[in-house]
């Protein structure tokens, strides 16, 4: 495995927040649950999860009617998740490279 993969980034939850983030400063909370298409309480959870793992900040704030959630990620985590990104990108590459000639793949057993 390359050693740029991250297996926490990976949760595929975990992974759609950090795209949706990434190209963002801060972003609503409802809007990040909308684009990932979850819940509430499943959204919550991951974001405490890379809240934990220093990837993101977490801001409360009040707006007129209402509490607002905004969530960005950290300079860490931006960096965690290009790693993850190229490292992903290194695999897929890996796999379209054609086979070399010689002696088929060695069978089970």
């Amino acid at each position: 495995m390359d050693p740029q993969f991250d297996e926490f980034l990976h949760v595929p939850a975990r992974l759609s927040v950090v795209a949706v983030l990434a190209p963002a400063d801060w972003v609503d909370f409802g809007f990040l649950r909308d684009a990932i298409g979850t819940s509430d309480s499943a959204l919550s959870k991951q974001v405490s999860a890379l809240s934990g793992a220093g990837y993101v900040e977490v801001h409360k704030g009040q707006d007129k009617r209402a509490r607002r959630t905004y969530v960005r990620l950290t300079p860490e985590g931006r960096q965690a998740f290009q790693r993850h990104a190229a490292a992903l990108e290194r695999i897929v590459a890996l796999s379209r490279m054609p086979a070399p000639d010689g002696e088929p793949p060695a069978g089970p057993g």
